[in-house]
């Protein structure tokens, strides 16, 4: 790629209008070699521009692609990235708060699948934090479904870190692939297993954790009355950096399916709430009869777009993250994204199929 080919200009405000248009985007640039320029950076939120996790989330990108970064800086509205060529070996991002590990992941997955070897990623910051997954959930659930398309990581959990301070550490380490394979999830199955985590650090009373769980399981059972449900209470003493509580509730289908509910303790509020706020997501995420649930669907567009061949996913009603993921997913790459509403004869949920023809964008570095 040449330094005059004319940035790819991307409206930071657009649909859902948040962070995630800054990951896809810089992921795509990177492992497409576009330049980018982003404007409007989260023009509608209440404080608008980059905070330190997107901040952080950029940098590991254009060092990942030894790329050039104007603009970088808290709150900044505008941002612009050159990639260069995308380098394996170590790279550290610390958000220095309790941004999300799991959204750095986010970003830079894609890009060190694109390297030339291996690479270890040392991520720093909010391990089990609000707005985003839970490391639970990138490990049990995101994890074995991207495998599907050839990506393959590790993910060491060196140390769990919960709101305000973060303090959390996980290593990722990332194989590369020489192209990505295209993925069909259409067929739920049955719901075979449910299990889950339950968990309080710090300071917080284990009874909070046996609290959680019990309502959960309650919750769940006046559903599905016949499957035996696991969530284990924990309580997390030397791998934990600060006080923090909260659940994750996994569901898996016969057909390889995996869904998931969780939620995280707040102050004041009690733990049989945070329980069944749980259950009552996965829940939900079962009831729709999809392959997917709301959550692991926007993060799985980036790899549909990448993969050579014809995706097809079943999920539940598309989210605004997906519709946004589609957009700048089909704006950065050749990939032809279709959305179609399936009439399902054995459920009142309506299901939707998202198709996409990959673009089918070789590891030029294997």
């Amino acid at each position: 790629m040449t330094m005059d080919s004319a940035a790819v200009e991307i409206d930071g405000s657009v649909m859902e209008g948040g962070g995630q248009i800054l990951r896809v985007s810089a992921a795509l640039s990177c492992i497409t070699g576009s330049p980018i320029k982003i404007t409007k950076i989260r023009a509608g939120r209440t404080t608008p521009g980059l905070r330190p996790q997107h901040l952080s989330g950029l940098q590991l990108v254009s060092d990942l692609c030894s790329g050039s970064l104007q603009g970088a800086s808290i709150g900044s509205t505008d941002i612009s990235l050159t990639p260069g060529k995308i380098q394996s070996g170590n790279h550290t991002a610390d958000t220095e708060t309790a941004g999300s590990v799991c959204l750095l992941l986010q970003v830079a997955l894609p890009c060190a699948v694109y390297a030339d070897a291996s690479s270890q990623l040392c991520l720093k910051g909010g391990t089990n934090a609000e707005m985003a997954p839970q490391i639970d959930y990138t490990v049990k659930v995101f994890k074995p479904i991207v495998e599907k398309f050839g990506v393959h990581f590790d993910c060491d959990i060196r140390m769990r870190g919960y709101y305000p301070k973060g303090g959390g550490e996980v290593m990722v380490t990332v194989n590369p692939v020489k192209e990505l394979q295209p993925v069909i999830m259409t067929e739920r199955g049955n719901i075979t297993k449910i299990h889950g985590r339950a968990f309080v650090a710090g300071v917080l009373p284990f009874k909070l954790a046996k609290d959680m769980s019990a309502a959960a399981v309650r919750t769940i059972r006046k559903e599905i009355k016949e499957l035996y449900i696991n969530i284990q209470p924990l309580q997390e003493k030397e791998k934990a950096c600060g006080n923090g509580n909260g659940i994750i509730i996994i569901a898996e289908s016969s057909t390889g399916c995996v869904f998931a509910g969780s939620a995280l303790g707040k102050k004041g509020v009690y733990a049989d709430k945070i329980g069944i706020e749980a259950a009552e997501m996965l829940l939900r995420n079962i009831r729709h009869n999809g392959c997917v649930d709301e959550f692991l669907q926007d993060q799985l567009i980036i790899f549909m777009a990448l993969a050579k061949g014809t995706s097809r996913i079943r999920t539940g009603a598309v989210t605004l993250h997906t519709q946004t993921a589609i957009h700048i997913a089909e704006k950065m790459t050749q990939a032809k994204f279709t959305i179609t509403k399936c009439e399902d004869e054995l459920s009142s949920n309506v299901t939707y199929i998202i198709e996409c023809q990959g673009s089918g964008v070789p590891n030029p570095n294997l």
